[in-house]
């Protein structure tokens, strides 16, 4: 028998995940109240979700996430610091403690559900990576780049969780970029320094001569679109699957001349493994910035394979990868 009237508690509502999940949450007749829990204040009603409940809450307080999640039958974790002006050690509070709290208050307050949205950055960007990645691969830390580290050492720590509280299904999620229209202007953009360079590429796409590898295959990259993270989550939501991890992205596998010309930019020759050993030379460098420390994401480029998603969670993309992008440059 299909649940009904689910009672579903968000982290992070108001970021470029929640900008894909709320609106489904809303319009689905199986969710009858949806709490969200953020930080910063955000009217729901202005945003047209009118069946949320806003939440003032800190995933570094236990005692918020324990009132917020009273009654909660399905936890969505989407909260999560990619960069910034924060220390390591307040980053590290939020992503890797914080979750962990949200984990076990969720179980605390009987959830049936926990969906966490992690990341293809989890598999880490190893020599030995196969071409196409499915979710029997092992995570592993990255080498330098944090972001990736925490997302493997998270998936690690919540599968150890996991069996503490057997009552709770836990659920996740592994996209690449995701992009979409609520990025633009968002922090999501580009990680930390970065960003303002990513609303301004966003923003205005000029016909720039960028060098760009070539060769095929040429620093390959999966995109998806906001519209189908949501669409994965609300099918964890609803449990249209069995527990566990999927992989999902956008169908098609694009290069990195494909993105400059979607940008209007003007792709250089450059062969791709002069490429990709500078970014392997950069990578190990000692004292790389934070900003830096993304070069190792294209040292080992990992495409995923999206079969268990299709096959056990019913998902299918809305948008292909070049799609997504176009439909987030796309003026409106």
């Amino acid at each position: 028998m299909a649940e009904t009237n689910l009672t579903v508690a968000v982290t992070g509502p108001t970021g470029t995940f929640g900008a894909g999940l709320v609106p489904l949450l809303q319009d689905d007749d199986r969710v009858g109240r949806i709490v969200g829990i953020a930080r910063r204040p955000f009217d729901p009603v202005e945003r047209g979700w009118t069946k949320m409940e806003y939440r003032r809450g800190d995933v570094r307080d236990p005692e918020a996430l324990a009132e917020a999640f009273a009654d909660a039958d399905v936890v969505v974790h989407l909260a999560f610091l990619i960069t910034g002006n924060a220390s390591r050690q307040t980053t590290r509070a939020i992503n890797v403690d914080g979750t962990l709290n949200v984990f076990r208050a969720a179980a605390a307050a009987g959830a049936r559900r926990f969906v966490y949205a992690s990341s293809v950055a989890a598999y880490g960007f190893h020599p030995d990576t196969p071409e196409l990645v499915d979710e029997d691969w092992p995570v592993r830390p990255a080498a330098r780049l944090f972001y990736a580290q925490e997302k493997a050492e998270l998936e690690h720590l919540l599968a150890e969780e996991a069996e503490k509280a057997p009552d709770m299904a836990l659920y996740l999620l592994r996209p690449p970029v995701v992009v979409g229209p609520n990025v633009v202007g968002a922090k999501d953009v580009l990680p930390g320094p970065l960003a303002p360079l990513g609303r301004a590429l966003f923003g205005r796409p000029r016909r720039l001569p960028v060098p760009v590898p070539v060769a095929v295959p040429a620093l390959p990259l999966q995109l998806i679109h906001e519209e189908d993270v949501g669409q994965a989550l609300q099918l964890c939501v609803v449990a249209a699957g069995p527990p566990g991890a999927y992989n999902i992205a956008g169908d098609g596998v694009l290069t990195a001349a494909d993105v400059a010309r979607e940008f209007g930019a003007i792709p250089l020759p450059l062969p791709a493994g002069p490429a990709q050993v500078a970014a392997r030379a950069v990578a190990g460098l000692p004292f790389l910035p934070p900003a830096a420390e993304w070069v190792e994401a294209a040292s080992r480029p990992v495409i995923m394979s999206t079969a268990r998603a299709r096959e056990q969670l019913g998902w299918r993309p809305r948008f292909s990868g070049i799609e997504a992008l176009r439909d987030t440059l796309r003026p409106r």
